[in-house]
């Protein structure tokens, strides 16, 4: 029997060469795994690094195309930089300024409200069944006082924390505008650069990974750009319908809040309701709760995870459970950057296959080497 027609002699050689061969790949594989552990302490360890600079990339696919007209005009970038980041921190500014003047305005109207619900609720007390008397209230009201009092080391504790995370978050914010603007300035350079360190053959292969994880990364903004528009203007409609005032700045804070997941939708539908509750009373608040829990369902499990399953080429269960891992492991900021990343890895991972079927397509099948240990020897051929 020749070399290439080896055949194992009894089940015991074939066995022997199953155990091998899975062992060989147990090994490899558990290398691998040691090695995205390592990556992902590390990143976890300069999360206060990695976390501006992510957002700062995605700031910079917002700003990038103001900016590259302006530099095909002639700007000198840095200067179209300036105008870009500047242009949209005041654009930014008069939304919020607008959200602010129009609530002021309507604070009166909301105050007369709530005083006229609080009364109607106090009466409603008091008759059947409940027949609560003032006397009732005020000792009810003293028990809240005398809860709030006990509590108040934990409540500052709690602020203190608050204030932490805030500052926390707004040096973060800083930071990401300052990275955003070094990006816009000096992006186009960054990928030259990057070739002449590391050589033009995997230099060339870096480079095109990173045009396409930016273009995924752009993708993912105007996506979540659209999913927040579609959920501002349904809320604002529900709200104009149903006659509740400040229907115009709630539904900016909703567009705005549709950014931040989670949290960012929870408390713009909650402040809809808590408006409509206090102004229109609670029939009114419970059709709007109705209202935004619909179009936020539907929006978190069927138009978000569409929408960037498509333009992120990703499938809306990826997409889901992408966000549902990065919430958990880090809270607000991993759920908003969990599918740009999964997108990124994918973005990588489709190209390496690209990279394989393109060198196996260009090159002539090998045959399997007789003293390969990983060969797995034809079949017995079954017998007359």
């Amino acid at each position: 029997m020749s070399a290439e027609d080896r055949r194992w002699t009894d089940r015991g050689q074939a066995v022997g060469h199953g155990v091998t061969w899975l062992a060989r790949w147990s090994a490899r594989l558990a290398l691998v795994a040691i090695g995205f552990w390592l990556l992902w302490t590390l990143i976890g360890k300069l999360w206060v690094v990695v976390m501006p600079v992510l957002l700062g990339l995605l700031i910079t696919t917002v700003l990038w195309p103001p900016a590259r007209w302006l530099r095909s005009r002639g700007v000198p970038a840095a200067l179209a930089a300036t105008i870009v980041l500047l242009g949209g921190l005041i654009v930014l500014g008069g939304v919020v300024a607008l959200i602010t003047t129009s609530i002021a305005s309507g604070v009166p109207e909301i105050a007369d409200s709530a005083t006229r619900a609080l009364q109607q609720a106090v009466d409603w007390a008091a008759g059947p069944p409940l027949n609560i008397g003032e006397s009732q209230l005020d000792q009810l009201l003293q028990q809240g006082i005398d809860q709030l009092r006990s509590s108040v080391g934990s409540i500052a504790n709690s602020l203190l924390t608050g204030v932490g995370t805030v500052t926390s978050g707004l040096v973060t914010g800083i930071v990401a505008l300052l990275l955003a603007f070094l990006f816009v300035k000096d992006g186009p350079r960054f990928t030259p650069w990057l070739r002449g360190v590391i050589g033009e053959r995997a230099g060339g292969h870096v480079t095109v990974v990173l045009d396409r994880v930016w273009t995924t990364l752009g993708d993912f903004i105007r996506t979540q750009a659209i999913v927040s528009l579609v959920d501002a203007v349904l809320i604002g409609l529900g709200l104009v319908v149903l006659g509740v005032p400040l229907a115009v700045p709630l539904a900016a804070l909703t567009f705005l809040g549709g950014f931040v997941p989670i949290v960012g939708a929870f408390i713009a539908g909650a402040l809809a309701v808590l408006v409509a509750l206090v102004s229109n009373g609670p029939t009114t608040a419970l059709i709007m709760l109705v209202i935004v829990v619909v179009v936020q369902q539907v929006e978190g499990n069927v138009l978000q995870p569409v929408l960037q399953s498509r333009s992120l080429r990703l499938h809306a269960a990826v997409v889901l459970l992408a966000v549902t891992a990065g919430s958990t492991l880090y809270g607000i900021a991993g759920a908003f950057l969990a599918v740009p990343v999964v997108a990124a890895v994918a973005v990588v991972l489709r190209y390496l296959g690209e990279v394989i079927d393109r060198r196996t397509a260009e090159q002539p099948a090998v045959p399997d080497r007789p003293d390969d240990p990983d060969r797995v020897p034809d079949a017995e051929p079954p017998r007359a």
